[in-house]
């Protein structure tokens, strides 16, 4: 313990004894006037005249005051001082909620006003978009002129649509052509899923695939299996290939996925948003059909494996 603390203890000691010979002084004193009275009825008269000296006494008595070292104006400071802050917790937590709801409020009319201010400057925007496209005068335009302008510009927005559509179907057929094409093949013919390897050659067709999918590290195969392998081709893209059997394989593949995509695009269009007749009918269930599921591009009716459509990405997907 301190030299500070032991002063403080020290005081505390003292102070205490001090409040204790004063209680024990005043309950004596009473004691003795208890004794010296307990005999003698007092009439009513003589009971006021006794509280009436008491006070009296009291009054001229001098206050009790604590000696210089005391600590007990410190200690009534600090009960003060509690009193004080435990009276200023109990407030603001009686006042809390109502502070919260305020700060709520005052947020909500800042978001408010925020608002207001974005919806000013919008319609201050769209007014003078307006003025700057009205003609100076209305005499200078007819409502044939208008009418025509419009078409102008529609037109000219569906030739920009037109390129773009273009341009989006060459790069799918050259996708197809350049990478997909080879995979799709490779699936038809055994091999690995689409997507699952993307480095598939020519080769790898010629030799076929085994039944885990993998590729069949053979020589060359003879005349006899080049031929059973081109009635397969056949019968899974239909006669009419010649030449190389791979190269002829890849060119069936790509070109049963263009079709395929030409067929699903030009029903969505033609079906004007009616889901139930954008399906295409498939003749069989080929890799491509299955790649575009896959891809989340395409979806088979729930009662029939055998139609497919496009999802309308402008409509909710069907679940």
């Amino acid at each position: 313990m301190d030299e500070e603390t032991r002063a403080y203890a020290i005081n505390l000691d003292y102070t205490l004894k001090e409040l204790q010979q004063k209680v024990r002084e005043h309950e004596n004193g009473l004691q003795r006037l208890q004794l010296a009275n307990a005999d003698a009825p007092l009439s009513p008269e003589a009971q006021v005249a006794i509280i009436t000296s008491a006070l009296q006494d009291v009054n001229d008595s001098e206050p009790f005051l604590p000696t210089a070292g005391s600590i007990l104006p410190a200690l009534l400071a600090l009960r003060k001082t509690h009193e004080t802050v435990v009276q200023s917790d109990a407030y603001l937590a009686s006042h809390s909620s109502e502070v919260d709801s305020l700060n709520n409020r005052l947020e909500s009319e800042r978001a408010n006003l925020r608002d207001q201010h974005l919806l000013a400057d919008a319609i201050a925007a769209r007014l003078e978009s307006l003025r700057t496209a009205e003609p100076a005068s209305p005499a200078e335009t007819t409502p044939d002129d208008r009418a025509a302008k419009l078409m102008q510009d529609l037109e000219a927005k569906k030739k920009k649509y037109d390129s773009e559509t273009f341009d989006l179907m060459k790069s799918l057929h050259a996708f197809i052509d350049d990478h997909l094409a080879v995979m799709l093949a490779a699936e038809e013919l055994g091999g690995p899923v689409v997507g699952d390897v993307v480095d598939i050659a020519p080769d790898d067709l010629a030799l076929g695939f085994n039944a885990q999918g993998k590729s069949n590290k053979r020589a060359n195969k003879p005349y006899d299996d080049d031929d059973r392998r081109q009635r397969r081709i056949d019968e899974i893209w239909g006669a009419g290939s010649d030449g190389d059997s791979a190269l002829d394989e890849v060119a069936a593949a790509g070109r049963e996925m263009r079709q395929l995509t030409e067929d699903l695009l030009n029903t969505l269009v033609e079906a004007r948003g009616d889901n139930s007749a954008s399906y295409v009918k498939l003749t069989r269930e080929s890799a491509a059909a299955r790649f575009l599921v896959r891809s989340k591009v395409a979806q088979f009716h729930p009662k029939d494996a055998t139609r497919l459509r496009l999802i309308d990405f402008g409509r909710e997907l069907a679940t």
